[in-house]
């Protein structure tokens, strides 16, 4: 017999109640179980949808959507949930279908959801209409200000500016997130208007709220790089020597957030053999499973060549697979600098393109950004020039042991001071013959999913050199961090 509409109503308000506790493995076991013996309702399956998508588990997230969607293709939480999971997956032409029929309901997430997916896709003008459309109809939401801010540079009376103004006059009843994303938002609106002090006195408010959310551990995050710069040795490197998988598919391009390198994945996949992935955690999911030995790198030198041989092929089969016509593909995760020893070993022709930023503009350009990845060393001037040194310093060892023409130094300055014969230079590292669409990459249509996607569909500018000379006077903290002092 099956259970009555009240059982299942109890069951599904229990599940409710234990999410909001933060008991998401009891919640997912419960809806699972409500699955099972009531495949019929949809409230379960949009349930695990929900709490895999606030987990970051988005495929999983998609796999209940979709499940959903089979009952009620039409419904408004079915097609949001499917397009915030396709829209984290990288899938914006899908996501963007999804909240295009969202729109009908008058959701002004549907149109928040649009233009994230336009921006994405560089539909940068229909972006920026989409989240005028989100902010007109929720106009104390803070995320859409925010995610309307981060589309276009301020100008002299902008619209955008009352609003941002108007809502920061009620952020003490605001959530801390939410107040955090306005005072970027406002930061960045008073910054591209000259008005400096008011800039930095709302870029320190949102950088403190957001330190006090991530609570940072500086010693376990610094800790990290010394024991990676400890474990990777000349004589572990000569042992391992040629023993990884033979491709030359994987192009990396690392380095610290917001040091250019975008831009120089933008400009190589610019080229119609080249295949730009993004920021992709394929070499971290394999450390995830030990392929590199337990508790990396720490039983490194215990990890047999045919192991690092098979960590190598699986990371190639995982890249190919998202373009398997390419002749390279670019992996643009920033944090894979740490790992520059281990893709020698496991991936030696592999090619490694480090892009460097003045310090001071690279972390100030940090400090002015909210990030979605974890970057919490980013929010404290201090706690940010330690870390640039101490990155600085593994870098320096990469340089020391790796083989030469392992890795390529570009300079972001001298990319913007003389373009072509830079670009010419990443290219024919990368073994490519030039290719005349390289010079155009603000007009290459692909994804880009980082701070930076609105920025790389423009021409090449210099406005980001010297980016500190206004805040001089309120850096000094990050200045002795970058000194040592």
């Amino acid at each position: 017999m099956p259970p009555s509409d009240a059982f299942i109503n109890q069951q599904l308000a229990a599940a409710q109640q234990m999410a909001r506790a933060g008991q998401l493995d009891r919640a997912m076991a419960q809806l699972g179980a409500i699955v099972r013996v009531a495949p019929w309702r949809i409230e379960p399956y949009l349930g695990s949808g929900s709490i895999s998508l606030a987990a970051g588990q988005f495929e999983e997230a998609l796999s209940w959507f979709e499940r959903a969607r089979k009952m009620a293709p039409a419904l408004p939480p079915v097609l949001e949930g499917a397009g915030q999971a396709l829209l984290a997956l990288g899938r914006s032409t899908e996501a963007l279908a999804n909240f295009q029929k969202l729109q009908a309901s008058g959701s002004p997430i549907a149109f928040y959801g649009a233009g994230e997916a336009l921006k994405q896709l560089g539909r940068i003008a229909e972006a920026r209409t989409a989240l005028e459309r989100a902010v007109a109809l929720a106009p104390e939401v803070a995320g859409y200000h925010y995610a309307l801010a981060q589309i276009a540079r301020f100008v002299p009376d902008d619209p955008r500016l009352p609003g941002l103004e108007r809502l920061v006059r009620k952020a003490s009843g605001l959530p801390e997130p939410e107040r955090c994303e306005l005072y970027f938002a406002l930061a960045k609106a008073y910054d591209e208007l000259g008005r400096h002090a008011a800039a930095f006195e709302h870029w320190q408010k949102a950088n403190a709220l957001k330190h006090r959310a991530v609570q940072y551990d500086e010693a376990m995050y610094l800790g990290i790089l010394r024991d990676l710069e400890a474990a990777f040795t000349p004589a572990l490197m000569a042992s391992r020597q040629g023993c990884g998988d033979p491709s030359a598919l994987p192009a990396f391009v690392v380095g610290m957030p917001r040091s250019g390198t975008t831009l120089v994945e933008q400009i190589i996949a610019s080229h119609p053999q080249v295949f730009g992935a993004g920021e992709k955690m394929y070499l971290h999911h394999l450390l995830g499973q030990n392929l590199a030995g337990p508790e990396f790198p720490a039983h490194l030198p215990e990890v047999s060549a045919a192991a690092l041989r098979m960590m190598g092929a699986r990371y190639v089969a995982q890249l190919k697979a998202d373009a398997p016509g390419a002749t390279r593909i670019v992996d643009k995760l920033t944090a894979n600098f740490m790992l520059c020893g281990l893709i020698h070993l496991i991936l030696p022709n592999a090619k490694i393109i480090h892009v460097q930023r003045d310090p001071l503009d690279t972390c100030f350009s940090c400090f002015t950004n909210l990030f979605s990845q974890s970057i919490d060393y980013s929010y404290d001037l201090g706690e940010l020039g330690r870390y640039y040194r101490s990155y600085e310093r593994l870098m320096a060892h990469w340089r020391h042991l790796l083989p030469q023409g392992a890795m390529l130094d570009v300079s972001y300055e001298a990319l913007v001071g003389d373009f072509e014969t830079e670009a010419r230079r990443i290219v024919a590292y990368t073994g490519l013959a030039w290719d005349d669409a390289c010079l155009s990459f603000h007009t290459t249509k692909r994804v880009v999913h980082t701070l930076s996607a609105a920025q790389v569909r423009q021409p090449l500018y210099q406005t980001a050199i010297g980016r500190t000379v206004p805040y001089t006077a309120w850096l000094e903290p990050l200045r002795r961090a970058l000194a040592g002092d």
